[in-house]
């Protein structure tokens, strides 16, 4: 049962290296270079490229016409020009939308419009956001991974990671495609053994807050052979704190700053 898990997280490490620290430590970009920019943006994600992120990270939800888009909430409200939930607006009306009135390229963007502009070449960390919300989109995700070459005999190892609080969303996806990485996101209770040997079964690591981890917490996790995946940490001193802690992994708004940080070790 957790034979494909531990393929993912070995290639995980092959792909990065397996250097105890920073080989195979992965910058993920928060929503894109989010600290700079408007996060989930194109303009974002390409910033992130240019910061040196491993992974422009983004949240995913679906459209009343079955369409993925990068944004944060559920609803319009906050983020957008809009109103209303995004599963109640077909993917025309949203990207009618502005996130941003003086940025350039600031619009919602479809999932299937990033892989477009950003291709095989960027590496993608993709977190499913609700997804009870809307029935098959696993499915979609995984066909839309396919259709761009992220998927398959011939993606690279490594090119996306799929991430949710939504357990049996993760269980799903690692029903129909056990070679992607994937990462359960947990809150800030430490997860007990009997946990981390569930998480072990279908994930290759955990994304924990990183206010509630503590270096004995990070052995715990790495000691079942998953990866720990911190977030959002923008401060230089918490990073390098959670580098010695053991951590394999750092979401951060600010990609640059960590780059700092690893090219330090």
């Amino acid at each position: 049962m957790a034979f494909p898990r531990t393929i993912c997280t070995a290639l995980l490490f092959l792909y990065f290296g397996s250097s105890p620290l920073q080989a195979s430590i992965l910058n993920i970009a928060h929503g894109g270079a989010s600290g700079y920019m408007p996060g989930n943006t194109l303009a974002a994600f390409k910033l992130a490229r240019q910061l040196h992120g491993d992974y422009i990270e983004m949240d995913v939800h679906m459209t009343k016409d079955g369409q993925l888009v990068a944004i944060h909430d559920a609803t319009l409200d906050r983020t957008t020009n809009g109103t209303g939930l995004i599963k109640e607006h077909t993917l025309a009306e949203i990207q009618r939308l502005r996130m941003d009135m003086v940025c350039e390229n600031c619009a919602v963007p479809s999932l299937a419009s990033i892989l477009e502009r950003f291709g095989t070449g960027a590496r993608y960390y993709i977190e499913l956001k609700s997804p009870w919300r809307y029935p098959g989109m696993e499915r979609k995700l995984l066909e839309v991974l396919w259709t761009h070459g992220l998927t398959g005999p011939q993606a690279q190892p490594g090119g996306v990671i799929l991430e949710s609080f939504d357990a049996r969303s993760l269980q799903t996806i690692h029903r129909l495609e056990p070679d992607i990485p994937l990462i359960q996101l947990v809150g800030s209770t430490p997860a007990t053994e009997r946990q981390l040997a569930a998480y072990q079964t279908y994930c290759a690591g955990l994304g924990i807050p990183y206010q509630s981890l503590s270096q004995a917490y990070v052995q715990q996790v790495r000691k079942h052979g998953l990866q720990l995946h911190a977030f959002t940490v923008n401060e230089k001193a918490d990073m390098r704190r959670l580098v010695e802690w053991g951590v394999t992994g750092i979401f951060t708004d600010f990609p640059d700053r960590l780059y700092e940080v690893l090219q330090e070790i």
